[in-house]
């Protein structure tokens, strides 16, 4: 496979035929922010937290593959306060309120804001009324919490095969679905294998039980499964 050759940040690096520009940074050790990306799942640049500028122009750093002589800038001033608004808005489109979430302390939204420097939010809070769905026996859906980066889609239809999940609506309508709309715990296709929960970056999907600062994910074994099922072939 040939290699490319290409610029992140003045420095020149290498990289492989058809591989991300997120992919490339990081075997170069540059750290690219991501939310809706995950090791094991296809990209989809949702939550567009890894834009990069190249040439001038700012494409999803997941979903662009690199190319002879590129020339990449990962963390311009203009990037990073793109990626701070990008963080306030998902604050102020749902209810994260982190001192009552499940996930508190084990948060990738959370730990972003940290990371990004946000200790407030410019922008209005829309605070929609949003449902919590514990229709099912052992998990449970608050959509407050919910990012909409489809990592629980990606991970139900490329992992376990069922496609259960899927968005629903459009703009600050949109909502995480299961099957056509209908209570969790009422789905036909759901097998309860909980690779949703460990996809999840949030406190959004959560075991029935869990309080407080009580949920961790565990977004790592989804690679691990699909290492595991690439090597068995």
């Amino acid at each position: 496979m040939a290699a490319k050759t290409l610029l992140i940040n003045g420095t020149m690096v290498s990289a492989r035929e058809g591989e991300t520009i997120l992919e490339a940074a990081r075997d170069a050790g540059v750290k690219i922010p991501t939310l809706c990306h995950l090791d094991g799942l296809s990209d989809v640049g949702a939550c567009r937290l890894c834009l990069v500028e190249v040439g001038g122009r700012l494409r999803p750093a997941c979903t662009t593959t690199v190319s002879e002589g590129m020339d990449v800038h990962t963390h311009t001033d203009a990037l990073k306060a793109y990626r701070r608004q990008i963080i306030e808005l998902l604050f102020a489109e749902r209810g994260h309120v982190c001192a009552v979430c499940v996930a508190s302390g084990h948060c990738e939204l959370q730990d972003m804001a940290v990371t990004l420097g946000m200790d407030h939010v410019r922008y209005a809070y829309l605070a929609p009324t949003c449902s919590v769905d514990i229709s099912h026996e052992r998990f449970g859906l608050d959509h407050n919490r919910c990012i909409l980066c489809s990592r629980c889609v990606r991970a139900c239809d490329e992992v376990e095969g069922v496609h259960t999940w899927d968005i629903a609506g459009r703009g600050t309508s949109a909502r995480v679905i299961t099957d056509m709309n209908q209570p969790w715990g009422e789905s036909e296709t759901c097998t309860a294998c909980g690779k949703c929960l460990l996809a999840c970056p949030t406190g959004a999907l959560f075991k029935r039980g869990a309080t407080v600062a009580e949920m961790e994910h565990a977004p790592a074994r989804i690679a691990m499964i699909v290492e595991s099922r690439r090597v068995r072939g």
